[in-house]
């Protein structure tokens, strides 16, 4: 947990970049004061805005809370009512508003608001009703305040306008928002990103759970690794909010969830329609639109997305995506339902990871299969319905998509067969349902104000997946020259240069995976400065696994044994598996909040290990294994401690130290490209502080800190450098991380933000032999408004063109036919510096 030289380099040059903004601060307050710096001009006067709060029985509320927001969710201006109830907002524009109305005891009211051109507005009469124990506020980004809300330092929202402020090289950095969360790619830019977050990596998604509009990201049992979730199908300018939160403490979050889950929220309806035209360095381009219009009382929301980019690779990546969605809606936050479909399709060449051995070869860009790559897509169609009256609320979610990917990886190159190569591709082709209902009923017991919700969730994939050894995307048997290195057995006594046929079908499957959840959670407020959140989750899985792989004859060996996986790794496997949730939520005492918690969760194992009686002959199996199935779920539990504080104003500021543990560790193997389990369980600590101060209207700066340590419970010899015993550290996990930025938000038409990105060095084995460098990017995005419609940007990464990795392994592979095998460090590098330009017109 200390901090090294480079490191105290990095939060001195995070310093450095904080320092600029104070000099424009004191400008920025008078622009703030100043209305035509606000966006308003001397042409269109401004309109008075007044009202009246009351409770359900007509008594006047003094003190009430009224926040008005423009529609992209921007903060304008700020009122409370007086002792009359009464309460006065001036100096706004023409234009579509809502008006968030909060008073403590009471339920937060959301009012839509539109002020005309030439008429005021007539005086509103606002009723607020009784709220049973907190409120769900419509929290809008990280500037509000959370206190009295939230159940814990950990839980965040990140709003449209932080996200539009920010320079994003890959959609999936939509997620970077997350204090904390790191997000890589060690191969093209169609598969899906890696995850770091809380001493985890977490591969593709495994113990982060990711959804869009409450419909799952992540999918169980992948042909390419547990929990995959790949964010390529999220276009960010249609994001309206991230809501976050880390630990395994919220009952309405199941599998995967154990880091932290991420519910990403779309717009219904578009601030404003508008066109956006994108072009940069390495064959960069981009074209999106959204569009909103009004359908009777009804309104129909559509965009749509085509992407190029080559990126900075020897043989590009040649990287084209689509992405369109749809979504019709009705009604508001009381009564109202909506219904998207979506759709994604991708191609791309990759770039995999390198050995350090290798970049005299190929150089730092290069590669040593370019073959590699792949193809997928996803269309979804999904429903919300949802109702909210005095004393209940109840919403209801249905979902179906089908998705599929073909995917090409080589990881160790000529290590097992210098001949063809070590290349194989990943199959998956699905169909999803699934049912996502809660009811939540508010009432008073003894006096004291409760909440109880009751939930379940149904979700069940029809999954046809496939691993197959293949030479230039062509399907192939492979021979094993390291098959009695591998696997030492009786014929290599004999024959110690024995050589294992690798069939090209290594393990087909057809398999349904389901799982039912269901969840009953209880708020009670039990003083006016405690209340707790209590809840039980139960999960079931349910796999059952047909084996489509051909039988196989191991010619090679004495007596020829025969295998037939379709009878020996076919079956069903079940389990159940609770997890008891707690918080407990003290204050706030001077606007600072306190938090305890404690809670269990899980992560399911693929389907195809559940049932698998006899390994699949790969390079890690070269010769007939037999397995033990593996448990169909994987228990995790931890606990946390937070403090929140609003005491300084303008400043949200969040403190936590958390700890977790899990049964079992899935890490990445470099052989197959999937997941295997660890021997031992493991253990993580660590802190997080996250920052967001807005000193005035027109300035935010952001500092967020984490630090972690992963270790096993006992020495793990398999992840350890060739000779080694082994150690106890748990092998990529990411230790501190910086996220720190400055934003100038429309200062006469201009905006501009600089960002840091900050992951420290990673033990890349056990036993602490290898290790990574730190990696540190820094990143502007500067712009200006031309009008009222039109506005021109430009994004630059990696201003500094540091020569980092994004990502780094450490395993032993062959580069040439003809090299030795090496174990060594294995990585893939950050992009170079690049400029990228923006033209976006709005309607």
């Amino acid at each position: 947990m200390k901090i090294s030289n480079t490191n105290l380099k990095i939060v001195i040059s995070l310093i450095l970049i904080c320092v600029p903004a104070t000099t424009f601060l004191a400008s920025a307050q008078s622009a703030s004061t100043n209305p035509a710096a606000q966006g308003h001009t001397s042409a269109v006067p401004s309109k008075q805005l007044s009202g009246t709060v009351v409770d359900t029985s007509g008594a006047l509320i003094a003190g009430a809370s009224v926040l008005v927001r423009s529609a992209d969710g921007a903060i304008q201006r700020t009122a409370q009512s007086d002792r009359n109830g009464s309460f006065t907002i001036s100096g706004l524009a023409p234009g579509n508003y809502r008006l968030l109305i909060s008073s403590p005891g009471f339920r937060i009211k959301e009012v839509p608001i539109t002020i005309g051109i030439t008429e005021a507005p007539a005086p509103l009469q606002i009723s607020l009703s009784v709220n049973a124990v907190s409120t769900t506020i419509n929290v809008q980004g990280r500037e509000d305040d959370l206190i009295g809300i939230a159940d814990s330092a950990t839980q965040g929202t990140v709003g449209a306008k932080e996200i539009r402020d920010r320079p994003i090289l890959r959609s999936g950095e939509v997620l970077e928002t997350v204090p904390g969360l790191i997000i890589t790619q060690h191969a093209g830019g169609g598969k899906a990103n890696q995850y770091f977050l809380r001493g985890f990596n977490l591969d593709h998604g495994t113990d982060f759970a990711v959804f869009l509009d409450g419909m799952p990201l992540n999918l169980p049992s992948h042909a390419h690794g547990e929990g995959y979730a790949d964010m390529n199908a999220v276009i960010p300018e249609f994001v309206q909010r991230l809501n976050y939160e880390k630990g395994p403490y919220y009952a309405e979050v199941g599998n995967y969830s154990s880091a932290g889950s991420a519910n990403i929220q779309f717009f219904k309806t578009l601030p404003r329609n508008f066109f956006q035209l994108e072009g940069g360095m390495y064959g960069y381009g981009r074209a999106v639109f959204g569009v909103s219009q009004k359908l009777g009382s009804s309104n129909l929301m559509y965009g749509g997305e085509a992407y190029h980019d080559n990126g900075p690779w020897t043989h590009p990546d040649n990287y084209y995506k689509f992405n369109g969605l749809a979504t019709y809606s009705r009604g508001g936050d009381a009564h109202g339902f909506s219904i998207t479909a979506r759709g994604y399709h991708g191609t791309w060449h990759s770039s995999d990871q390198i050995p350090i051995t290798a970049e005299p070869l190929v150089g730092f860009f290069g590669a040593l299969n370019p073959t590699d790559g792949g193809n997928s897509q996803r269309y979804s169609l999904q429903a919300s319905w949802h109702r909210q009256g005095t004393n209940s609320a109840t919403a209801i979610m249905a979902y179906g998509f089908y998705y599929d990917l073909d995917l090409f990886s080589d990881f160790t190159y000529y290590l097992n067969d210098p001949m063809k190569g070590d290349q194989f591709e990943q199959q998956d082709r699905r169909w999803i349902a699934g049912l996502d209902a809660a009811h939540t009923i508010l009432s008073q017991w003894f006096g004291r104000k409760v909440e109880n919700t009751f939930g379940l969730q149904l979700r069940n994939d029809w999954v046809h997946n496939g691993l197959f050894r293949t030479e230039n995307r062509v399907r192939t048997d492979k021979n094993d020259i390291n098959a009695c290195n591998d696997e030492p057995i009786p014929a290599c006594d004999t024959n110690p240069n024995l050589i294992a046929v690798l069939p090209e079908a290594t393990d087909l499957n057809r398999f349904t995976d389901t799982m039912i959840g269901f969840y009953v959670e209880n708020k009670t407020q039990w003083a006016e400065k405690f209340r707790s959140v209590l809840a039980v989750r139960g999960d079931e899985a349910i796999y059952n696994v047909t084996n489509l792989t051909p039988t196989y004859v191991a010619s090679e060996l004495p007596g020829a044994p025969v295998l037939n996986f379709g009878e020996l790794n076919s079956g069903t496997a079940i389990r159940f598996m609770p997890s008891p949730k707690a918080s407990l939520i003290f204050g706030p005492w001077f606007n600072t909040e306190f938090y305890a918690q404690g809670g269990f969760s899980f992560h399911s194992n693929d389907a195809r290990g559940t049932t698998q009686r006899v390994e699949p002959i790969s390079p890690d199996y070269p010769f007939p294994t037999r397995s033990t199935p593996i448990t169909p779920l994987v228990v995790t539990k931890g606990g946390e401690i937070g403090v929140r504080t609003v005491a300084v104003p303008h400043l949200q500021s969040t403190f936590s130290l958390w700890y977790l543990y899990s049964a079992s560790e899935l890490q990445q193997n470099g052989d197959t490209g999937g997941t295997v389990a660890s021997a031992s369980p493991s253990n993580r600590y660590g802190f997080e502080w996250a920052n967001y101060y807005t000193p005035t209207a027109r300035w935010a700066i952001d500092v967020d800190l984490a630090n972690s340590k992963a270790l096993f419970t006992e020495l793990d010899a398999a992840d350890a450098a060739p000779g080694s015993p082994g150690g106890k550290r748990v092998p990529e996990a990411v230790g501190l991380v910086i996220s720190s930025g400055v934003t100038l938000n429309d200062y006469k038409g201009l905006w501009s933000s600089l960002r840091l990105r900050y992951f420290g060095p990673r033990y890349l084995t056990s036993d602490g032999i290898y290790q990574s460098n730190s990696t540190a990017l820094l990143n502007a995005e500067i712009g200006y408004r031309i009008g009222e419609s039109w506005r021109i940007s430009a994004e630059f990464f990696n201003l500094l063109n540091r020569r980092d990795h994004d990502i780094d392994y450490a395993y032993t592979a062959r580069i040439t036919p003809t090299a030795q095998e090496e174990f060594t460090d294995v990585f893939h590098p950050v992009e170079p510096f690049q400029v990228r330009i923006g033209l976006r017109h709005t309607f």
